[in-house]
């Protein structure tokens, strides 16, 4: 399940819109910090989050989310600056937008475009979770703090989607200030503090801060 059209798209637009005010806003040696992403610089996660909305704003489809086409999303922008990475992700938002303004509910539950999973909504509900995650990665990395609450929802939505997905055993995610989520249709009681939840989910903070297990590691 996924969160409704009329909240997820114009959160994604709003989304993208912070991050290049989050990009036109870093120094040349914030721009070169490196990030708690294995590998990656903050120019690398910008590239990343850059290229995959200017691949989806284009249809550039196949193989969307591989390593390799993150690679070659990074690859791509690598040696260009934050405000040149900052005016890419706007045309690509507009893109985004003018795309996603065409579509009604059947679309939105329908399945998405071929070699990407799930419904078309639950793809978007995906890449407002992922530049929300990569804001706050690049937040740590140059010591500003967290990411807005805005993007919590939708972020905790898509992770009790994909712990669904894979079996994760039957949960209830009753996290502070968020409306339920059931995972696997719904089981023992998962609470605390919902930015701390999506980190441990995605392998950046340790599973016991929440008393979990490795196994909530969507990326595992």
């Amino acid at each position: 399940m996924t969160l409704e059209r009329t909240v997820v798209i114009p959160g994604m637009i709003t989304e993208y819109a912070a991050f290049a005010e989050l990009l036109r806003g870093l120094s040349d040696d914030q721009w070169a910090a490196p990030s708690r992403c294995e590998e990656w610089a903050v120019a690398d996660v910008a590239g990343h989050v850059v290229g995959q909305l200017v691949d989806v704003s284009t249809l550039r489809l196949d193989g969307l989310g591989t390593p390799e086409v993150t690679d070659r999303q990074v690859r791509e922008r690598r040696g260009r600056r934050p405000h040149e990475l900052a005016e890419e992700l706007d045309s690509a938002t507009k893109a985004a937008g003018e795309l996603a303004a065409a579509f009604d509910d059947g679309a939105w539950n329908a399945p998405g475009p071929p070699g990407t999973p799930g419904t078309l909504g639950q793809g978007l509900e995906s890449l407002w979770f992922d530049t929300y995650l990569h804001a706050d990665d690049i937040r740590d990395a140059t010591s500003q703090g967290h990411t807005p609450p805005d993007g919590l929802l939708p972020s905790v939505s898509h992770i009790a989607q994909i712990l669904t997905d894979q079996g994760w055993p039957a949960a209830t995610l009753r996290l502070d200030g968020l409306e339920e989520f059931a995972v696997s249709g719904g089981g023992r009681v998962v609470t605390g503090d919902p930015m701390a939840f999506i980190l441990v989910s995605t392998g950046r903070a340790a599973p016991s801060l929440m008393g979990l297990d490795d196994s909530v590691n969507i990326y595992r």
